[in-house]
């Protein structure tokens, strides 16, 4: 995927992440964020860290959810602050060293993140260890065929996630005895040539990206997996 420095440089200001996701339409597995919060809140949560919590707003749902208590974490201090901003405690924190007891949270919440942590194997450690005995982890990551159609078209490749539909949970029962995956296909829904190269540029791909003109709505298949994991 993308290389840690690149990745700060990316989130420092929330333009970007906030373009990617105004493209997305659930599909007929529905929505994967309405997806891990009906997991969360199934499993009986009360209190709830996300790492990479972005904007805030799958937070924000969280706590309107039900009486949970949410602290939302990023190594942006952007999107920390940003966050903030909608009422919810969050602080920066680094994935790879939680600076939390052992056994502090009924749930943890990693969304689309997995795959910047150079750490994988250490970020998973210090997950399992905040966990409480019958915690719950639920991770979202996307597939190497994700947009695959588009990014081919424009000149691109497929990403090929370091976490993802394919690797990811390999990498999760190294950690976690029960992980149970659900695949969710989705679109991404641009309105011309324009939006299309709008949205490829919010990455950081060394490509220059080159469509061809459309001026009628197109349609991109997505892949999204959800990892629901317990000891």
């Amino acid at each position: 995927m993308e290389d840690i420095g690149t990745v700060h440089q990316q989130y420092l200001t929330e333009e970007r992440l906030e373009a990617r996701r105004g493209f997305w339409q659930p599909g007929p597995e529905g929505d994967p964020a309405t997806a891990a919060l009906d997991a969360i809140v199934a499993s009986g949560a009360h209190d709830v860290l996300e790492l990479g919590c972005g904007t805030g707003a799958f937070a924000a749902r969280l706590r309107a959810a039900g009486p949970i208590r949410v602290l939302a974490s990023d190594q942006s201090e952007r999107m920390v602050a940003v966050t903030r901003q909608r009422g919810v405690e969050a602080r920066v924190l680094d994935a790879t060293d939680l600076p939390m007891p052992d056994d502090s949270y009924d749930a943890v919440a990693a969304l689309w993140m997995l795959y910047h942590v150079a750490d994988r194997p250490r970020a998973l450690s210090e997950v399992r260890r905040v966990l409480r005995p019958d915690g719950v982890f639920v991770a979202i990551t996307i597939g190497s065929d994700h947009l695959a159609d588009l990014r081919v078209e424009a000149g691109g490749a497929p990403v090929q996630p370091g976490f993802s539909s394919e690797n990811g949970e390999e990498q999760l029962r190294a950690h976690f005895s029960e992980v149970v995956r659900s695949d969710f296909r989705t679109r991404a829904v641009f309105d011309d040539r324009a939006a299309a190269l709008t949205y490829l540029d919010t990455g950081h791909d060394d490509v220059r990206w080159e469509l061809p003109e459309f001026d009628t709505p197109r349609e991109y298949a997505g892949h999204v997996t959800m990892f629901v994991c317990r000891d």
